[in-house]
């Protein structure tokens, strides 16, 4: 099985640019109810996923600043991003290691070779499949 069997394309997903103010990725990840979502860069790369923990860590980290959600105007998802958190596969990653990484990930970000980002992987979407593929493969009186 090939990774872009199970790809979510990045035009059909929410993501950040690096550039976004804090209070824009906040509002875009409320609008989409998402607890974590892709970075990238203006060029398309592949930089880190955000988390809700990542905006409230700083918020708490800079209270004194941050004193009305209007001040997250001052602080861009660059300042905050964890690029290790959330490591991107490219789109030639073994199905073994893709799995891994759903055990530890709700998503697995996939990039280019070149670490341009093309989308992601859900744990869902591989939970989904295998399931179909092993219905297919038992024989309908174990059923």
């Amino acid at each position: 099985m090939n990774v872009l069997m199970l790809l979510k394309p990045k035009s059909e997903i929410e993501f950040l640019l690096d550039t976004c103010t804090l209070r824009q990725g906040l509002e875009k990840m409320r609008a989409h109810s998402y607890n974590a979502i892709p970075v990238i860069s203006k060029e398309g790369l592949y930089v880190g996923s955000v988390s809700e923990g990542d905006f409230l860590w700083h918020i708490v980290e800079h209270a004194k600043q941050i004193d009305h959600i209007n001040k997250c105007e001052n602080y861009k998802i660059k300042d905050i991003i964890r690029p290790e958190w959330v490591p991107a596969v490219t789109i030639n990653v073994d199905m073994d290691t893709l799995v891994k990484r759903a055990e530890h990930q709700n998503y697995i970000p996939v990039t280019d070779d070149r670490g341009f980002f093309i989308g992601i992987v859900t744990r869902g979407r591989i939970i989904e499949t295998f399931c179909s593929t092993e219905r297919v493969k038992k024989p309908a009186d174990e059923e």
